[in-house]
């Protein structure tokens, strides 16, 4: 029997309890657990009424450790699926340490007080799990997740080495709002506000935030999208992957901003709603970014109008057999396909369907192993065959576009 435990009930734990339940030969009982337990009971009542399989629901306090391992004591999951917020992730992992349980996420750990993201923290947890016996898998979503299992199944069969990676997000969908965000408008607008950094020569680069004139900005034209204005951006995938490429000299991620939501985001920052710290407001403390959270539309509330496409993939230059190859690895998800499914818009889907499929080879015992891992470590061949199979489809081409240099 493969219990799990989804902690998370946000537009990916939606899509991810669903995707799992569409697998009952692999996920035989399924756990929900969040903060607010009626966002539970919903996703619960919707899985039900699709799939006619039962999903346990409780509430739970992800900040406090006592509170993640009296659940996790009542309900001994075999993995937690940790879709919950990257400010928690370490509580997470303490209380599956404390209760013998192995982990996936889908983003690293960050900490609330500080706009700042990396791995340092997670990683510090290899020697814990291994001498527990446990599995950590992190980044599994798409970017990171996805991505990085592009970048191991291309150093696996399509190159000797790897010189340069572009990993490129396109979101062309319209969701008929004047400005909104695709997933928590907390985290994806502290990620999306900082200064940039790629990785070159053994070193990496900072440039100016995409809010500022200097960013560093170009044209790519997207299989079905077509040309949209593509930014450089740090992203946490590109830590792991120079410590795993074979031979890298470049890695840089590349997402697609349009104006409106560039001119909503620069006002908002130069008014200080984007702060993280408290300010005082008639009596009370509160944090900017977290008020206009709660203004903002809810973007598990999305889906139902979202129209277009997303498109996520990898562009590689490198070597085999002494001939340099250039290709391109990449899925393109529709936002109105995804809802009729799931109920969901496509950047919940994608990051949701992969973190089920990374669960799914940890059950299986396709991905095993003692310590904390990124997915680019593990093998990608039945989880690329997954991705065809659960709703994205990826294609391998040649690259004939033009990169900046």
């Amino acid at each position: 029997m493969s219990r799990v435990l989804i902690i998370g009930a946000g537009g990916v734990g939606n899509v991810v309890v669903k995707k799992c339940a569409q697998h009952p030969e692999v996920f035989t009982e399924l756990w929900v657990a969040s903060r607010t337990v009626s966002k539970c009971e919903a996703i619960a009542a919707e899985v039900d009424k699709l799939y006619g399989v039962k999903v346990q629901t409780a509430a739970v306090d992800a900040d406090s450790v006592p509170e993640l391992v009296a659940l996790l004591n009542k309900v001994k999951p075999v993995l937690v699926i940790n879709v919950a917020l990257p400010y928690q992730d370490l509580t997470i992992m303490d209380a599956c340490l404390e209760c013998g349980i192995n982990y996936l996420d889908t983003a690293n750990y960050e900490p609330e007080d500080t706009a700042h993201f990396e791995y340092s923290w997670q990683w510090a947890y290899q020697d814990r799990f291994k001498e527990k016996g446990l599995m950590a898998v992190l980044g599994c979503g798409f970017d990171p997740g996805v991505t990085n299992i592009f970048c191991a199944w291309a150093q696996k069969h399509l190159y000797s080495s790897i010189e340069t990676i572009d990993i490129l997000d396109c979101n062309a969908g319209d969701h008929g709002h004047p400005f909104a965000t695709n997933f928590n408008p907390e985290i994806n607008i502290r990620e999306v506000t900082q200064v940039v950094r790629h990785w070159q020569d053994g070193e990496w680069i900072e440039t100016p935030p995409i809010m500022s004139d200097e960013c560093v900005h170009f044209t790519f034209d997207y299989p079905v999208a077509g040309p949209r204005e593509s930014y450089l951006l740090y992203h946490e995938e590109m830590e792991s992957l120079v410590k795993h490429i074979n031979g890298l000299k470049r890695i840089r991620f590349w997402m697609t901003f349009g104006q409106p939501y560039l001119t909503h985001l620069k006002v908002l920052e130069n008014v200080g709603m984007t702060r993280i710290d408290e300010v005082e407001f008639e009596g009370q403390k509160i944090v900017p970014i977290r008020f206009l959270k709660a203004l903002l539309p809810d973007p598990g509330s999305l889906g139902s109008n979202y129209t277009g496409k997303a498109v996520i993939g990898c562009v590689f230059k490198g070597e085999k057999d002494g001939k340099e190859l250039h290709k391109y690895i990449y899925n393109v998800c529709d936002h109105a396909e995804c809802y009729k499914e799931v109920q969901a818009q496509a950047v919940s889907y994608t990051t949701g369907v992969p973190a089920m499929i990374g669960a799914m080879m940890m059950l299986k015992g396709i991905w095993k192993g003692e310590g904390v891992f990124n997915v680019e470590q593990l093998d990608p061949d039945v989880f690329m065959d997954e991705l065809n199979k659960n709703g994205l489809p990826w294609q391998v081409v040649d690259f004939e576009g033009k990169l900046p240099e």
